[in-house]
C-alpha cells in the first residue's frame, strides 16, 4: 500500500469513528430519554445494563490556584514536550 492510499484510508477510518461516535451518541440520548420518561436511574435487558446517576467529584481548581497564587503555582510548574500528528 503506497503513502497515499495509507493516508487516504486513515482518513476513511476516521470518518467512519466520527460517523460511528455521532450514532454511539443519538442511541446514548434515546437510552437516557427511557430512563427519565420511566423514571428509572437503571435499566436492564437481555444482556445489557445501564444507569444514569449523579455522582459527586471533587477535582482541584489549578486555574484559580493559578490566579491567586501565582508565585507557588509557578514553582511546581514544569514544561513537557509533546509529538503531534495530525492528518486532514
Amino acid at each position: 500500500m503506497s503513502i497515499e492510499e495509507t493516508a487516504m484510508e486513515l482518513l476513511a477510518v476516521k470518518s467512519e469513528i466520527a460517523r460511528l461516535q455521532e450514532e454511539a451518541e443519538a442511541l446514548t440520548d434515546a437510552l437516557k430519554g427511557a430512563m427519565v420518561e420511566a423514571g428509572r436511574e437503571e435499566l436492564a435487558g437481555d444482556g445489557w445494563s445501564a444507569s444514569w446517576k449523579n455522582v459527586k467529584q471533587t477535582r482541584f481548581d489549578a486555574a484559580a490556584f493559578r490566579r491567586e497564587n501565582p508565585t507557588l503555582a509557578a514553582q511546581y510548574m514544569k514544561q513537557t514536550t509533546l509529538t503531534r500528528f495530525l492528518i486532514g
